[in-house]
């Protein structure tokens, strides 16, 4: 009978898991997450927190800042903004931008796009969906709970607009 190698031991065909191991392939690690801003604006309260009124007409746009700071770190923000209106008049605003430093080791430059542009906002998203949530049910009103974004399309898309905004020969 095989024995059962310990947590501690590991079978001599294994590849070494240490980071610097160049054939380990790409990797992204999370260095830090964090609120960079943040902001909620209920302008008519208390008269926008009445009951029976309409629900109001929410819009949400959903934007990635990036930032390269050392040669294998980027700092990748996702920008949140709800408002919410009933007619003409702004019933709330919540804004937020939550940010997040990645470090990446054995990334070739045709894989680094992709893994800012979608990733990094994938692992970001979660955590700024509750705290969007939390905003808006903190203000009195039905927490937002954002659908998850397709970050491959949002990346194809700015793709194809750079490429059509780029001059041909």
């Amino acid at each position: 009978m095989a024995k059962k190698p310990k947590e501690s031991e590991t079978p001599a065909d294994a590849p070494a898991q240490s980071p610097s191991n160049p054939d380990q392939g790409p990797m992204l690690r999370v260095l830090a997450q964090y609120t960079r801003d943040a902001s909620f604006e209920n302008p008519h309260a208390p008269d926008s927190l009445r009951t029976g009124q309409e629900p109001p007409k929410i819009d949400i746009n959903i934007e990635i800042g990036r930032q390269m700071l050392e040669e294998d770190a980027v700092e990748v923000t996702l920008i949140l903004r709800t408002s919410a209106t009933r007619g003409d008049q702004t019933v709330f605003i919540a804004e937020l931008e939550y940010a997040g430093l990645f470090a990446f080791q054995g990334v070739s430059v045709e894989e680094i796009q992709p893994m800012i542009l979608i990733e990094c906002p994938r692992l970001l998203f979660p955590f700024a969906r509750q705290i969007m949530a939390d905003m808006t049910q903190n203000g009195g009103f039905p927490p937002i709970m954002l659908e998850p974004p397709d970050f491959a399309a949002m990346y194809r898309e700015e793709m194809m607009r750079r490429a059509a905004s780029q001059p041909k020969n």
